[in-house]
Formats: structure tokens, sequence, C-alpha cells
């Protein structure tokens, strides 16, 4: 399978530190609305562990690495990571390459 190599997906296990995943819930709900607009950003859906209380996963897909590079030096999005980072006691990314399915034709 030939891979999509123009986008660029990243999973992202967030594990809060106890009793501040709602919080941290929040703060991500809010920089979800500031990428809401951002150039080359698809999709940043945000989701809450079923089996684990203090975990997050967030799905990024993006035109390009380059377009999620370029999100990281936006003041507002460096200003949401700021507010949250106290709130996590553990973040586990994955990048990834699409290859294909549902979704990818944005």
């Amino acid at each position: 399978m030939v891979a999509i190599v123009s986008k660029f997906t990243m999973f992202g296990k967030l594990t809060a530190h106890p009793g501040q995943r709602e919080e941290l819930l929040s703060v991500l709900l809010e920089a979800s609305r500031n990428l809401e607009h951002m150039e080359g950003c698809h999709h940043y859906i945000i989701n809450e562990s079923v089996d684990d209380p203090d975990a997050i996963w967030i799905t990024e897909l993006w035109r390009d690495a380059e377009a999620h590079a370029n999100s990281l030096k936006d003041e507002e999005v460096l200003a949401v990571i700021q507010r949250a980072r106290p709130l996590i006691a553990a973040i586990e990314p994955v990048r990834l390459r699409p290859v294909g399915g549902k979704g990818l034709d944005v």
C-alpha cells in the first residue's frame, strides 16, 4: 500500500495527574477551538479513555508535517500548552503516516 505522503497524523496519549483529567480536558477543548481556523489542521479530536480515569487520547490529522510543526509556533497554541503542562503526568506521542481510509479525502 502506498502512503498518502502529504498527510500527517499524530495520536497522543496524555495521562493527567490523578484527579486532573477534567481540567486537562477543558484546556484541550479550548485548544481545539483555537485550531478551528488553523491552516492545515483537518482534525483535532479529543477522546477520554473509558478504561483509565486519567488518560486522554488526541487524534490529529494535518495537511503535512510542516503544518503541524508551524502550529507549535503559534502564540495561542503555545499559551495553551503552557497551561496544560502542570496537569500532565505523562505524554506518549505516536507519529504516523496515513495510507488510506474513509475521511482522508480532506
